[in-house]
């Protein structure tokens, strides 16, 4: 399964990730995988594998805070 190299935003309180963008594909070399150059142009199977796998992510910036939605959750929490 290809997986894309994305770069972005690690919030360390909370370990999420927040992609800003995708620098790179990295190819599985699989030719049962249809975002791979070795798949057939032609191939019909539908059980080719057909979405990227989970990213690569490159931290490029550390936030020591939580993310946007855990600081939403964390809010929404305390008013109820």
């Amino acid at each position: 399964m290809c997986r894309r190299i994305a770069e972005g935003t690690r919030w360390s309180k909370c370990g999420h990730f927040q992609r800003h963008l995708v620098v790179a594909i990295m190819d599985c070399n699989s030719s049962r995988c249809e975002r791979s150059i070795l798949h057939p142009k032609s191939c019909k199977d539908p059980e080719c594998i057909k979405n990227f796998g989970p990213d690569v992510q490159k931290d490029v910036d550390n936030v020591r805070d939580e993310c946007f939605q855990c600081r939403a959750a964390a809010a929404r929490t305390l008013q109820a």
